[in-house]
């Protein structure tokens, strides 16, 4: 677990850290150049090596061989003494090899061409300690076949007495001839490469060392070079972090005139535009609450009196000619409005002002949503639909305000009265750990893309072109919103078109601890199943005419 989370924090740094990236791949791509190019050049100096070592190999057996077949030559072939010349010539050039670092050995005659010598055994003549064997039976049969000198590769080995190591070298041989008994001899020159070999050790070692020096030395050039770069970006992002936090004077610093610095003054600029339209924007918005606060409060007075006018009217209407009873009919359902919209613009000033306080009381969420059902069952007959509550066996006790909490779910209720085109409302309640929800779910015109959330501002409609008729004041959803965040609660919607929609309210059991989760899905289980979606209906459905 706990490499887990090591492994996390690194994912998570190597995500947010830009700096660590570029570094990283820096580090990366010169660690992959470096060592392309240590290999090229490792293989250019040990080919180097090789062929000047196989040259000057080749060279010397070569010229070895020239030697001792001259003074072959010289000798006379009368009582001559073929062992002890043989012997001789191989003591010369095996103290000579002692000198010069190589090899020797002589072997033969070659069949068919004169009598082993006696002195050796079996007619093999070599330096000591190294063994026949080192020389392969490929190059034998082809110095013995062939004139001039010819080599190859091979590996030398040793006596085991010995304490010179097995090493890899280059074997160079040739015929020699022997006047006196007319035989031809093959004469091998063994050149170990213990040198190159430790020059390749030393070039390998110090190609490692200083690419490692190479690359530490790339790295710390990128992290310096990243930090001028993002160090500015990360004192943006702080003061940009500020300023979201309404910390509007908040300024990056400007020091010379290179890019960054011209990326900074920008942004102070930005900074300054964007405080100057907040501040603008506050002030309207201040001068807006206080105007509806102001407008609100002046016409209560007002419309008392002419409510009281209005109820006088109205009580009376039986006795006045139809025209003018309709007009007191019209006149009161008008105050109705009129008065509900002053409510709320009084509920919605209080709200700004922050002068809205709960009265909390433990009420079971179940049986406030079957009271507002009971109470919004005429506007429902009325429209054709009916309100179905879902509510679980157990209660579904809550500490809030019952008052504003009704409001809520009235709201949502009575909305989708508006908009459930005689389709069956159903409304559900249901109980987690820690929270409860209530979710009002109609199948009817449903909303489009983005209107989820638009639907909570003030004065916002779906539909402008619907009848005003329709639907209340446009504050019912924004201070049903304003309500739930009173209690610390969410109220969300979702909806299709042609689908319906839902608007689901989530509330802690006690007031003051968090909601992090709801009981109810905010999208219906009947929407996942993406069937064919209902034609919307046409201006005379929603009229009611055929």
């Amino acid at each position: 677990m706990r490499l887990v989370g090591l492994l996390r924090r690194a994912a998570t740094f190597w995500q947010r850290s830009i700096q660590a990236r570029v570094v990283m791949s820096t580090l990366l791509l010169s660690a992959v150049v470096v060592t392309l190019v240590g290999l090229v050049l490792l293989r250019q100096i040990t080919d180097g090596l090789v062929a000047g070592k196989t040259n000057s190999s080749v060279a010397e057996a070569t010229r070895g061989a020239y030697e001792a077949q001259s003074r072959l030559g010289s000798v006379p072939g009368t009582e001559f003494d073929s062992a002890g010349q043989l012997a001789q010539l191989v003591a010369g050039i095996v103290a000579r090899g002692d000198v010069r670092g190589y090899d020797v050995v002589l072997d033969g005659p070659v069949a068919g061409t004169g009598e082993p010598a006696t002195v050796g055994s079996g007619g093999t003549f070599k330096s000591p300690d190294v063994v026949a064997a080192s020389i392969p039976d490929r190059l034998r049969d082809v110095v013995e076949s062939t004139a001039g000198t010819s080599w190859t590769y091979t590996t030398i080995s040793y006596e085991s007495e010995s304490d010179r190591q097995q090493s890899p070298g280059i074997v160079a041989g040739s015929q020699v001839e022997v006047p006196s008994d007319g035989g031809t001899y093959t004469l091998y020159y063994l050149f170990p490469m213990t040198e190159e070999a430790e020059t390749l050790v030393l070039v390998r070692q110090a190609m490692l060392t200083w690419g490692a020096l190479l690359l530490v030395l790339v790295a710390g050039l990128a992290w310096l070079v990243t930090r001028q770069v993002v160090t500015p970006v990360r004192l943006a992002r702080r003061v940009a972090e500020r300023l979201a936090s309404g910390r509007l004077e908040e300024r990056m610093q400007v020091r010379g005139q290179d890019d960054i610095a011209r990326l900074a003054t920008s942004f102070n600029q930005m900074a300054a535009g964007l405080q100057k339209q907040i501040r603008q924007l506050e002030e309207l918005s201040r001068v807006q609450r206080r105007f509806v606060s102001d407008v609100s409060h002046e016409l209560r007075t007002p419309l008392t009196t002419v409510r009281m006018a209005g109820d006088v009217l109205y009580d009376a209407r039986d006795r006045f000619d139809p025209v003018t009873g309709r007009s007191a009919e019209l006149l009161q359902k008008e105050l109705d409005r009129f008065e509900l919209l002053l409510t709320d613009l009084l509920e919605i000033s209080r709200f700004d002002a922050g002068a809205a306080v709960l009265d909390l009381e433990d009420v079971n969420l179940a049986d406030l949503a079957h009271r507002v059902a009971d109470s919004t069952r005429p506007l429902a007959e009325q429209r054709g639909v009916r309100v179905v509550v879902h509510d679980p066996p157990e209660p579904c006790m809550v500490e809030v305000d019952a008052r504003r909490v009704e409001r809520i779910v009235r709201n949502l209720v009575s909305n989708a009265i508006d908009h459930a085109e005689g389709h069956d409302i159903d409304v559900r309640v249901a109980a987690g750990e820690g929270v409860v929800a209530l979710a009002v779910r109609d199948h009817g015109v449903g909303l489009h893309e983005g209107e989820a959330q638009m639907v909570f501002n003030r004065f916002w409609r779906a539909d402008p072109a619907r009848a005003r008729t329709t639907g209340g004041t446009g504050l019912g959803l924004a201070i049903a919103r304003e309500d739930a965040h009173l209690h610390g609660g969410w109220l969300q919607a979702w909806g299709e078109p042609g689908r319906g929609a839902l608007f689901r309210l989530t509330l802690p059991r006690r007031a003051g601890d968090a909601v992090t989760s709801s009981p109810v899905p905010l999208v219906p289980t009947d929407a996942r199943r993406r069937g064919p979606r209902r034609p919307a209906p046409t201006r005379r459905q929603w009229m009611g005419t055929p």
